[in-house]
Parts: C-alpha cells; sequence; structure tokens
C-alpha cells in the first residue's frame, strides 16, 4: 500500500503537526492526495516556542490553518516525576487532547508521522498511540526516514533536511524531576548554541551542570570555540562539558 491508495480510503483525518520532517511530508502528502486533513500543533512546555513558530508558517505555506491546543504534562506526577515509561504517560496526554481537538472539529480519525525507520520497540510512546487508535501512515506504508527526507527534497519542503528535534524532556536523566526552570534553561541554552551556528545538538542534563552532544562534523569547531560556547552558556548551568562521543539522532 502507497500513500495515495491509504488516503483514497482514509480521506478524512486530524494530524498531529509538529513541524518536523515526518509530520510536514505526511501533511503535504495528504493534502496531494486530496485527502481532507486538519494539522493540530500541541503547545506544552516540552516545545521550544521555535518550533510552533516553524509549524505556523509551514501551514501558512501550504495553504492550511493550524490549530494550536494546549496540554500541561507537568500537572501529571507520572510524566513531572520522569520514570523510565515517562513517554507512555505523555503520549496518553498529548494524544487524549488531540483527540478532544479533533472530535470538537468534526475529525475522528488520528494520524501521526511515526515512519518505518523508528523502532516501536524501542518508545514507549507507541503503546499509547496503540491504545487511543492513533494511525500511523508513514510506517503503514513502509516509509523510511531516508525516503521520506528524499521525497520531501523533491517536493520542494524546506523540512526534507529538518534535524530531529525530541522533545525537550528527553534532556533529563531518568527519575530527575522536570521543573518549568530546567526546562527554560535547556531551551534557552539551545537556542544559544543554535545562534552561534550549531545545529542537531543536545544539552542533556547533569547533577554538576549540563553535557553538550554534537553531531562528529561539529566537534573540532566546538573546542576551538568552547570559550564562546561557555560565555554563552555560564549564567545557565555551573559547568558545560562537550561528550567525545558524536551525537546520534534520537
Amino acid at each position: 500500500m502507497n500513500l495515495q491508495q491509504y488516503f483514497s480510503a482514509h480521506f478524512r483525518g486530524a494530524l498531529a503537526f509538529s513541524g518536523g520532517t515526518d509530520s510536514a511530508f505526511l501533511l503535504w502528502a495528504a493534502l496531494e492526495s486530496g485527502a481532507e486533513v486538519q494539522p493540530f500543533f500541541i503547545d506544552t512546555p516540552f516545545q521550544p516556542r521555535w518550533e510552533r513558530q516553524g509549524a505556523e508558517a509551514l501551514c501558512q505555506s501550504l495553504g492550511v490553518p493550524l490549530i494550536v491546543l494546549t496540554a500541561e504534562p507537568l500537572s501529571c506526577s507520572k510524566i513531572r516525576e520522569n520514570p523510565s515509561n515517562r513517554c507512555y504517560y505523555c503520549k496518553r496526554l498529548l494524544f487524549t487532547t488531540l483527540r478532544r481537538g479533533a472530535e470538537a472539529a468534526g475529525f475522528s480519525l488520528l494520524w501521526e508521522g511515526t515512519n518505518a525507520s523508528d523502532d516501536a520497540n524501542d518508545r514507549p510512546g507507541m503503546r499509547a498511540l496503540a491504545e487511543l487508535e492513533v494511525e500511523s501512515p508513514l510506517r503503514l506504508c513502509g516509509l523510511t526516514k531516508a525516503e521520506i527526507r528524499r521525497r520531501s527534497r523533491e517536493a520542494g519542503l524546506p523540512t526534507w533536511d529538518k534535524p530531529s528535534y525530541a522533545c525537550l524532556a528527553t534532556r533529563f536523566p531518568t527519575g530527575r524531576v522536570i521543573t518549568p526552570a530546567d526546562l527554560a534553561r535547556v531551551e534557552t541554552g539551545e537556542r544559544a548554541l543554535m545562534a552561534l551556528g550549531f545545529s542537531d545538538l543536545r544539552l542533556r542534563l547533569r547533577d554538576w551542570g549540563a553535557l553538550l552532544q554534537l553531531p562528529g562534523g561539529q566537534q573540532p569547531d566546538a573546542r576551538r570555540r568552547w570559550g564562546e560556547i561557555t560565555e554563552a552558556l555560564g549564567s545557565l548551568f555551573p559547568e558545560v562539558r562537550l561528550d567525545a562521543a558524536a551525537r546520534h539522532s534520537d
């Protein structure tokens, strides 16, 4: 089954839209197939502000309105306390919020952007998607990340080479309570690093400060400019260290 066939059989749905490579391609493909699709962005403290701005800009360029819903994951102790299966509870909250918003807008079918390269056995949130009957058309049609990037580039989508950006809660080690102040520090720090020209990065919280993870190709530049980096982050973390291992995508 290809996407055209999928959307011929499932021609009306609500899409969980982050503005990332996968959900952007899925939105474009649904529109190209003539499906009636309504994208929803779920705004939480776990998403940096620039992600919502990017999602809004992309929907505007595609000529489709974006509905923004809000959720408060920190109001749930099973998310805030950050157990090893936090992602399960978070997905339950997010997609329950999405279902309510979608039904209020007249949509019963929910879509999201998991692709065929994602390991379902390694993602606790996948169980929540199954329980809430959320469909993943890219995965169902066997589309890998590499294929999605190739097709996105051919379609002229600006997200074709956009790095994956996991939610800010992933910067906390398991068992460390997630607080608004720490979320803000991570968001501000990563934004400052992006302003310095670094990309596809993570600032992982540690007891002593933050561990900076960068792709291997950016590490020599980071070592040369370490003074700039520590100056940019010095007011946010007592200590910053560069992970010697090259960062790989989440």
